[in-house]
């Protein structure tokens, strides 16, 4: 009959309409898959770009700041704004100096640069690969004439990092070492002298950071060396920090270059 004919078609035309909507909704179920999916590797990326900077942030090879910065380092970018142009190239050693250099006492160093003078103690005690290696670079004047290349502006990692003579953050002396004297619990307070390196724990170099500011830093790999502290100057390095980086960003080569002009070491 014409009215079972109408429900049939009516019918029909329900089941398509449902299954239209059912269709609908599972495209649309598949796209909020795929686009949490592609934010959480975004999110993964951006953790492992982060994590890079502050491990290389201190870093030596491209940190944290030798480095990381303490990355103790970062790769230098191609932006003449970003980081400071190369000086000169790094003298390179074939191995580092004897550990027995630091004696196993306390050292005194006068860092003088272009914005002021720092005072450190250095704990050859307690570091002494590193202190011997800083002795050594520092009495063979690899140091002088060369910039600090990074700075980072925000919390939890407040540092200055010098010690590369290339000022690109890929510089070191042609030897390496391991980790002394690393905190166990990733704190590194205003003040703090400690090694930059890559995420390699053995790739300790000439990179050095000072912390301007309380820091705190992965402790994943070893954590990072330290072998001294500020016992004059922070005003000036936390000075430094204030005028911010030559491009704005909050890691990058300071905005007036930093040049350590010389560096003398003498026992407490």
């Amino acid at each position: 009959m014409p009215i079972d004919r109408d429900r049939e078609r009516a019918k029909r035309r329900h089941l398509r309409r449902q299954a239209a909507l059912q269709a609908r909704a599972q495209r649309a179920r598949r796209n909020q898959q795929v686009a949490g999916a592609v934010l959480a590797v975004l999110v993964v990326v951006g953790g492992v770009f982060w994590l890079g900077r502050a491990l290389g942030g201190p870093s030596s090879s491209g940190t944290p700041a030798a480095a990381s910065s303490p990355s103790p380092s970062t790769p230098a970018t191609s932006s003449p704004t970003s980081s400071p142009t190369p000086t000169k190239s790094a003298k390179r050693y074939a191995k580092a100096p004897a550990k027995t250099l630091a004696q196993g006492r306390a050292w005194t160093a006068t860092v003088k640069t272009n914005r002021g003078p720092l005072t450190l103690e250095l704990f050859g005690d307690k570091a002494p690969q590193t202190v011997s290696s800083f002795l050594f670079l520092s009495r063979d004047k690899y140091y002088d004439g060369t910039p600090c290349h990074r700075i980072t502006l925000s919390a939890p990692l407040q540092v200055l990092q010098c010690g590369d003579p290339t000022g690109s953050g890929n510089g070191g002396p042609g030897y390496s070492y391991g980790i002394e004297n690393a905190p166990a619990n990733g704190k590194y307070p205003a003040g703090t002298l400690a090694m930059a390196r890559t995420q390699d724990p053995n790739s300790n170099g000439s990179q050095f950071f000072i912390t301007y500011g309380d820091s705190t830093l992965p402790t994943q790999g070893g954590g990072y060396s330290v072998f001294g502290k500020v016992t004059k100057g922070l005003d000036v390095l936390q000075a430094i920090a204030k005028q911010g980086t030559a491009d704005g960003s909050p890691d990058g080569a300071p905005k007036n270059p930093v040049t350590i002009t010389s560096i003398t070491v003498e026992p407490r």
